[in-house]
């Protein structure tokens, strides 16, 4: 990465979001001048006011080609991040065809170095163990519309780079933490999981960061990257079961008890999903997250912290600020005794 002066300009799309705007946010603290790629719809709390907006879409080409003109970085942090939609194909329109398109206005624009943000969702579990950059996951055995459009598009960004393309991949485990607007999936786990409504689990794994090491690490990648590698940015591999607990000590509630098995919330997931199709709103329940729930998502990011320096706190202090920051906006109620994570 060249040497870089005050106000360098960086364009961060998807800062409206909880990812891009931890990144948005990191980068401003570092001293860049961030500019922001938002849609018209979006909602604009994330948003700082000292960056410049640029309102349009990934997948017009007009409107990222306006945003990126005089950019010298670019941080591609846009998804849409649902595990069911009524088309699946508006999931991977927006993931491939998307990140296409900024990738070759990128080129267009002459962007010295681009940081794609990927998914952990692009890794092959079915091995079982913990997996890292090596474990591929072809885009035909992917369940569900989110992970198959993750693993095009990291296509996509791997063989522009490949063609000379300044970019380099990160991968980011399941981030959490403030912010969290809209909310995503796991925001909505906790969510539900502090207000007390899930007594019970299903025997899965997750790996849990704060999303603001998350973003920590992108910054990382932008500085020490390689051209053309993967990175997993993680935390810490736990299980379902662990996390609901943990919520509940925060809280103060009742841990869960139950296990359930997965095949028995089938006919819920596809009821939720079948309702969901005449009101519109994303189901808490899917059957594609039930598909994915049967592997532990645990993985190893040595290699990030080998060649970039990334380090993440312990999952469970990204859990109290998620539950503090919801409880402050007003998404559960906020508890007498907010406890601290245990030690």
């Amino acid at each position: 990465m060249a040497p870089r002066s005050a106000g360098d300009p960086v364009l961060v799309t998807g800062a409206s979001g909880f990812l891009g705007a931890a990144v948005a946010a990191a980068l401003r603290r570092d001293g860049f001048g961030v500019r922001v790629l938002v849609r018209a719809s979006s909602p604009r709390t994330n948003i700082n006011p000292a960056d410049e907006v640029f309102v349009g879409d990934i997948r017009d080409r007009a409107s990222v080609a306006a945003a990126m003109r005089g950019a010298r970085y670019l941080v591609h942090t846009a998804a849409d991040y649902r595990l069911w939609a009524p088309s699946p194909a508006d999931i991977i329109n927006a993931n491939v065809d998307g990140t296409r398109i900024v990738m070759e206005e990128a080129e267009n624009a002459g962007v010295e170095r681009v940081v794609y943000t990927s998914s952990v969702a692009t890794f092959d579990l079915r091995d079982g163990g913990l997996a890292d950059e090596t474990r591929r996951l072809p885009a035909d055995a992917a369940v569900g519309a989110y992970k198959r459009s993750k693993v095009m598009a990291e296509d996509v960004v791997a063989e522009m780079a490949l063609d000379g393309l300044p970019a380099v991949i990160v991968n980011p485990s399941t981030p959490i933490g403030p912010r969290d607007v809209r909310p995503t999936p796991t925001g909505r786990i906790i969510v539900e999981a502090a207000s007390g409504r899930m007594p019970a689990f299903v025997d899965t794994g997750l790996n849990f960061a704060h999303v603001d090491d998350v973003a920590a690490g992108h910054l990382a990648a932008l500085r020490h990257g390689r051209i053309g590698e993967r990175y997993i940015l993680g935390g810490e591999n736990v299980t379902l079961r662990q996390v609901l607990t943990e919520i509940a000590w925060i809280v103060g509630g009742r841990p869960p008890l139950m296990r359930l098995p997965r095949a028995a919330l089938y006919p819920i997931a596809f009821g939720a999903e079948f309702v969901a199709r005449f009101t519109g709103r994303e189901p808490f329940a899917t059957v594609d997250g039930l598909r994915l729930a049967r592997y532990h998502m645990h993985f190893d990011d040595t290699k990030a912290r080998r060649e970039l320096g990334y380090s993440s706190r312990p999952y469970r202090d990204g859990l109290v600020d998620a539950i503090d920051w919801f409880s402050t906006a007003g998404y559960i109620k906020r508890p007498r005794d907010l406890r601290p994570a245990r030690a």
